[in-house]
């Protein structure tokens, strides 16, 4: 079935550089606009169990809420998502300085990530229905990485309700990789409070706990018998304060579940996450090796759209990516990018609404 891109208009200028939306539509109505700052998804409309469509992703009215954003609200995190201790990394018998927060930790990509980067955008279709491709060239040195790397994500909305997020990234000198799509959802649709009560089911049985950084200790933790078993469908709230060390360190879930322990190609379930009042349901799969789930623990009253704030756990994150601090650990999925080699990685998003 051909699709087309139902709109695409301009919404600002930043540095003599258009700002457009793309707005996917596909044969459900249902509707995901993107804008080309940040390749930031600005709105996803989808319909509970009565029909009735809502906006489930936290974002802002316009441009300028996106260029103050310290949220990453629905934007591409790179060229590294996540921390790696330290700030410094060796490639290929070289050291290089990252950019680091106060803490001493890079941090989702730097100073000035990709979820502040203009990226050149086009309207395409792939196989038959609506995408839009965009592309970032990270010169060599940015926020301290080698190489220049460019950066491709292909959004696609398909009729099987299925946001597919495609990554690809090629350089021309040793670098790092780590891409993840950092959207909030509240199923409910933003703006009405918290998600405690949503239920998050992931069949994963280890995560990654983390120091006072909130960087990984190393160690790869079995989930059975702690606050971090989802095999079961669980509310995100009914554990989220016990008094748990890592629950404590991270005022909440900011970490990472294992998915493989090792690199593939294969599309793996990494989550399904579910709202009992609207009946909207959100799985994700993934060729990546770990999901990284953020529970809103430091949103701080935002101003986001039509007139809402965004309080703590107002909305999760479910960030389909590498293990943080790889560089530094070598028993993690590597995360170097050679000259000559392309890497790429899949998500998909699929909203559906339960079976009552």
């Amino acid at each position: 079935m051909n699709h087309l891109l139902t709109e695409t208009n301009y919404w600002g200028t930043i540095d003599n550089q258009e700002i457009c939306l793309y707005h996917l539509r596909n044969a459900n109505n249902l509707q995901i606009s993107i804008a080309n700052f940040g390749a930031t998804i600005t709105e996803i409309n989808v319909p509970d169990k009565s029909g009735n469509f809502a906006d489930i992703a936290l974002g802002y009215d316009d441009l300028q809420g996106y260029i103050n954003d310290p949220y990453y609200m629905g934007g591409i995190v790179g060229r590294f998502a996540n921390r790696i201790a330290g700030g410094w990394v060796a490639l290929d018998g070289k050291a290089y300085r990252l950019t680091v927060k106060p803490g001493g930790y890079h941090h989702h990509g730097g100073d000035i990530g990709f979820n502040k980067k203009v990226w050149n955008a086009k309207a395409i279709a792939n196989e038959g229905f609506p995408a839009v491709k965009m592309q970032y060239l990270s010169v060599d040195g940015e926020e301290g990485f080698p190489g220049n790397l460019l950066a491709t994500v292909i959004y696609t909305l398909n009729d099987q309700n299925q946001l597919i997020v495609d990554f690809s990234a090629t350089t021309d000198k040793t670098t790092l990789i780590n891409l993840t799509q950092h959207s909030y959802f509240n199923l409910a649709g933003q703006g009405s409070g918290d998600i405690l009560e949503h239920k998050l089911m992931m069949p994963l049985t280890a995560y990654l706990p983390v120091n006072e950084s909130q960087v990984p200790n190393g160690e790869i933790a079995p989930v059975a018998n702690t606050p971090f078993d989802f095999t079961e469908a669980k509310t995100i709230g009914e554990r989220i304060d016990a008094d748990n060390e890592q629950l404590i360190l991270s005022a909440g879930y900011d970490h990472s579940w294992v998915i493989k322990a090792e690199d593939s190609d294969e599309l793996k379930l990494a989550a399904l996450a579910s709202d009992e009042k609207s009946g909207r349901t959100l799985k994700v799969y993934t060729t990546e090796p770990a999901v990284h789930v953020y529970t809103g623990n430091f949103l701080g009253d935002a101003a986001g759209k039509g007139g809402y704030t965004y309080p703590k756990r107002s909305g999760f994150c479910l960030e389909t990516q590498h293990y943080p601090d790889a560089p530094n650990r070598p028993n993690f999925p590597g995360t170097v990018l050679k000259a000559g080699d392309t890497f790429k990685s899949t998500s998909i998003f699929e909203f559906g609404v339960e079976n009552n």
